[in-house]
């Protein structure tokens, strides 16, 4: 049986929550929800680690469609991650942009570490849109995307049928 149903949020862990709180909000323009800390209980079982206790925050994506959970583990202690792009289990949040030379421009000397600078689509069905890759403050990957004009994405980020 297939699971019917809706994604509800993606959750990363991080670093230093205050740290990406800021980097989400301030750079990728999502809005802070919620923040708290929780110890032990329901979230100790869920994630399988008893009496993990983890610093958390909901945010929202700039368009109010996605949340994004970050948690901070407080205990047991974090370990670092190899997020190499190509890891098999390795993920990236993507964010539509309307013009993404113009982002690239306004973030550039904020500290980031970019894999790459805003590149073209010449192929496929992203052909004619644009999109680059950069890692947030824990070295997790991020994508900037310019979708095409008259693309089911480009009518999306524009609020178009």
């Amino acid at each position: 049986m297939a699971i019917r149903g809706a994604i509800q949020h993606t959750g990363l862990t991080v670093s230093n929550l205050e740290r990406s709180v800021d980097f989400y909000v301030r750079i990728l323009g999502c809005t802070l929800i919620m923040a708290q800390e929780k110890t032990g209980g329901y979230l100790a079982e869920i994630v399988g680690y008893p009496g993990a206790s983890v610093k958390m925050a909901h945010l929202s994506d700039p368009a109010g469609h996605h949340v994004i959970e970050l948690f901070e583990y407080v205990t047991p202690e974090v370990l670092p991650g190899d997020l190499e792009p190509r890891r098999i289990g390795n993920a990236h949040l993507c964010f539509m942009v309307s013009d993404l030379d113009q982002v690239y421009s306004a973030i550039q000397n904020e500290g980031i570490t970019f894999i790459s600078g805003p590149v073209a689509v010449d192929t496929g069905a992203n052909a004619g849109g644009a999109g680059l890759y950069l890692r947030d403050p824990d070295g997790i990957t991020m994508e900037l995307f310019q979708p095409a004009p008259g693309t089911a994405a480009y009518k999306l980020l524009h609020g178009e049928k």
